[in-house]
């Protein structure tokens, strides 16, 4: 028996997300990866007011989200769940760059009439929430591992050591336009390993 879902598109997705764990439809993800992106990225970039960090925190939403797709339940819809951990991604970055955080108590984005709304916690992180950090972050590691070396390699610098785009062509001794032509493509390349193998992740 189906759960029962509030709106045609909840459905939808739910149908998505079955289709994709359990059957491993590519297409599925694929979908569910392109119903959500943009709105998830405006909610990022409202977080983050960096649409360099939004679109890399967008993919490891993503790849968090698609790992963790056996534990979503239909007590929430899909796109609930999904912002939930865009959220949390987004706090998270802040934390770990010590960035100021928003100058609200709620981030909400709105999107087909409906208003997803998450607080904004500004305490440092408990030792359970440093865990789920940490999870998290192995999780970021294994979709960059996949990577072709020089890329992983940018990537590493960039958003593991957190060199600026500066100091990672000083390092490697080439163009800083190579070098955000490189971070461009390395993100599309995670892009495509998220929705074409997110059951091997």
């Amino acid at each position: 028996m189906e759960p029962f879902l509030s709106n045609e598109k909840a459905q939808r997705d739910y149908q998505l997300v079955i289709a994709a764990r359990e059957k491993g439809d590519q297409r599925a993800y694929a979908d569910l990866m392109r119903f959500y992106r943009e709105p998830i990225y405006l909610m990022l970039l409202r977080m983050t007011h960096s649409p360099v960090d939004a679109d890399d925190l967008t993919i490891e939403t993503f790849g968090k989200a698609f790992c963790q797709l056996s534990t979503y339940t239909p007590q929430n819809t899909f796109a609930t769940w999904l912002f939930s951990i865009a959220s949390n991604n987004g706090i998270d970055f802040i934390r770990r760059r010590h960035l100021q955080l928003v100058s609200l108590s709620s981030i909400s984005v709105s999107e087909d009439n409906e208003t997803y709304e998450y607080p904004i916690a500004s305490a440092d992180p408990t030792p359970e929430e440093d865990l789920i950090i940490r999870q998290r972050d192995n999780l970021v590691r294994q979709l960059v591992d996949r990577l072709p070396p020089r890329y992983k390699r940018i990537v590493s610098l960039r958003y593991f050591d957190e060199m600026s785009y500066e100091e990672i062509a000083t390092k490697l001794n080439i163009p800083l336009g190579t070098v955000k032509i490189q971070l461009r493509r390395a993100r599309m390349l995670l892009a495509e390993i998220i929705k074409n193998h997110p059951h091997s992740l």
